[in-house]
Order: C-alpha cells, then sequence, then structure tokens
C-alpha cells in the first residue's frame, strides 16, 4: 500500500508540475501578445519609399523613420515607386497591406504625383473622381480592420516662379485629400503645406540640398554628369519631412503619438 501510495504522488506530482507549466506557457503568451505592438504601414509612392543603395543619396522620406520611432512599435514600408492609388490597387499591394493589418496598427497613405499622369491609363486617377475613390477604399477597409488611417498629402515638387516663390505642380489632388480626410474624419498631416513652407525659407538654391540634386562626379553610382531631380528627395531632406510629419502626429496628439520619440 505504501508503495502505491508513493507511486500515486509521483504521478500527482509529475501531472501537477505538467499543468503548472502549461498555465506557466500560456501565460507568457498571453503578457506576450498583451504587449506586442502595433505596426504602421507606409502605403505611397517613391516620395516615401525606401530607396535601394544603388540609388544613395536618394531616399523616401518613410526611410527615415525608424529612428523616430519609440521601441514596440514595427515598421513596413510598402510605398512603392512609380505607384499611384490606382495601381496599388491593381497590382494587388493594397490587398497585400490590407490583409495584415491588425486591430490598432496605423495606416500612413499617401499619393497623388503618379495618379496625375493622365498619359498613362495604368496609374492616372482623377483627382475628384477616381482618386477619392479609392483614398475612401484605403479608409472603409482599413477602418474595417481596426486599423488607424493617417493621409498624408504628397510633398511639394522644387519649382520656383522667377520671383523665388514656389510653384504649385499637382493640381487637384492635395485639395482631393484634404476633402476625403475632412468628409471622412480621418486624420491628415499636409506635407504638401509642410514642405511647401520649406521651400520658401530655403529658397531656390538651398533647397537644391533637400531635393535630389548632386554635381557631376559627386557619387560614384549616379550618372557622371550628375543628377536634377525635383520631386524625390536625398538624405538629409527625407530625414527634414519625416520629422515633420512625426511632429505633426505629435502636434495634434495622434494615436501614433505615443510610439513616436519627442522631438524636442
Amino acid at each position: 500500500m505504501k508503495s502505491l501510495t508513493n507511486r500515486n504522488r509521483a504521478g500527482w506530482w509529475i501531472l501537477s508540475t505538467m499543468i503548472l507549466t502549461l498555465m506557466f506557457l500560456g501565460g507568457c503568451a498571453s503578457v506576450s501578445d498583451e504587449q506586442r505592438g502595433p505596426t504602421l504601414y507606409l502605403v505611397g509612392d517613391s516620395t516615401m519609399a525606401e530607396q535601394p543603395e544603388e540609388k544613395h543619396p536618394e531616399w523616401g522620406w518613410g526611410q527615415a523613420l525608424p529612428p523616430l520611432l519609440e521601441e514596440g512599435i514595427a515598421l513596413e514600408n510598402h510605398a512603392r515607386n512609380g505607384r499611384s492609388t490606382k495601381s496599388f490597387v491593381d497590382e494587388g499591394r493594397w490587398a497585400t497591406v490590407r490583409d495584415r493589418l491588425q486591430p490598432g496598427d496605423f495606416v500612413v497613405i499617401g499619393f497623388g504625383h503618379n495618379d496625375q499622369k493622365s498619359e498613362d491609363p495604368n496609374r492616372y486617377a482623377e483627382a475628384q473622381t477616381d482618386y477619392r475613390d479609392y483614398l475612401n477604399r484605403f479608409i472603409d477597409e482599413a477602418t474595417e480592420r481596426g486599423a488607424e488611417v493617417i493621409l498624408v498629402t504628397s510633398i511639394v515638387r522644387r519649382r520656383f516662379d522667377d520671383e523665388g516663390q514656389p510653384v504649385a505642380t499637382l493640381g487637384d489632388y492635395p485639395d482631393a485629400v484634404r476633402a476625403v480626410a475632412a468628409e471622412r474624419a480621418v486624420a491628415l498631416v499636409d506635407l504638401n503645406a509642410f514642405t511647401r513652407q520649406l521651400l520658401v525659407e530655403a529658397g531656390p538654391e538651398m533647397s537644391r540640398h533637400i531635393y535630389m540634386h548632386a554635381h557631376p562626379g559627386q557619387y560614384d553610382n549616379l550618372p557622371p554628369e550628375g543628377k536634377q531631380d525635383d520631386t524625390h528627395l536625398q538624405v538629409r531632406g527625407a530625414e527634414v519631412v519625416a520629422k515633420l510629419f512625426v511632429a505633426e502626429v505629435q502636434n495634434q496628439d495622434l494615436p501614433l503619438a505615443r510610439w513616436l520619440k519627442q522631438l524636442y
């Protein structure tokens, strides 16, 4: 009887140990799930995208975001060169982002440079019709999955008039974004307005250091004649625009702000 009792005790000890272990592991998994932070998804064109090393020093402003993020939030930059709202959907890129969204995630959406290319039927989305419809689709499908949407207007192109004032080149697209944001009560970061002011302050000459201007022979990976690109940013410009984005998110006290480092 004594032997049987000891055997039973040993069995109960093993069983209770297994149960406690499973409970502990389950508790750890639960804590891990609770502590797992959100993901910040970037959806847009080349001005936001991560550029390959061979295009250095060209950067999208989303490429400059990682050092500005607090620990605990993941970043997925799905912005791609040459994309419009239409082509991003048609190529299945939006579906990829949409299907990954979880409650509490963030989606930053910024298009316009390529939507206005009326000569290209694969990308063209008229500002007040198709473009707005695509923006509304993004908002609908992201919010259905519990994600927070932030719309951004396109950064301005570097173009000045004879008096040294920036010239608007993006037509009705920035206003269309502003209108959709107001109608849908979603957050808006007006990078178009902020980068226009940046050009006003920098002027025609200093703004060359913001956009993708390189002297002949300055970079081995670029053409020998250098580069004169007034749409895309170089590293320092991307860093400035990323900080403009972060500062405005913090200024508006948007939910994303808790995951961004304080700039000042």
